[in-house]
């Protein structure tokens, strides 16, 4: 049997996601889009290529379904400060999150300027 990469391994940067999802930054985003949009597209898009056709089942309140926690009170804009978790009851769009909390981790430390342009207004 041979060596099976985790999707970590093959995933540090944006252009690896894009690479792996098939598709190219500008076939994402939209001269329109603001900052939050094309952001929010980005963080679905490294949600949906971490979670290799993972999808979480609403229906299912034993399934624990992760997302990055970030700090926006650290005075230098967005902390990465933990994962969390939620049985069928969310608090993040369903489209973010993850299968284990170390992809929620992963994401929220590798791709924290992405983040950052989701959530930060500037």
């Amino acid at each position: 049997m041979g060596n099976i990469a985790k999707i970590t391994d093959q995933v540090k940067t944006f252009d690896d996601v894009l690479s792996i999802a098939g598709t190219t930054l500008e076939q994402l985003i939209h001269p329109s889009d603001t900052t939050d949009e094309a952001a929010y597209k980005k963080v679905k898009l490294i949600a949906k290529v971490l979670n290799e056709g993972w999808q979480p089942n609403w229906k299912d309140s034993d399934e624990y379904k992760y997302y990055p926690w970030f700090d926006l009170s650290s005075g230098s804009g967005l902390a990465y400060h933990g994962y969390d978790y939620n049985f069928s009851n969310s608090f993040v769009g369903s489209r973010l999150c993850f299968k284990s909390r170390e992809l929620a981790k992963y994401a929220g430390t590798r791709f924290i300027d992405i983040y950052t342009e989701l959530f930060i207004i500037k």
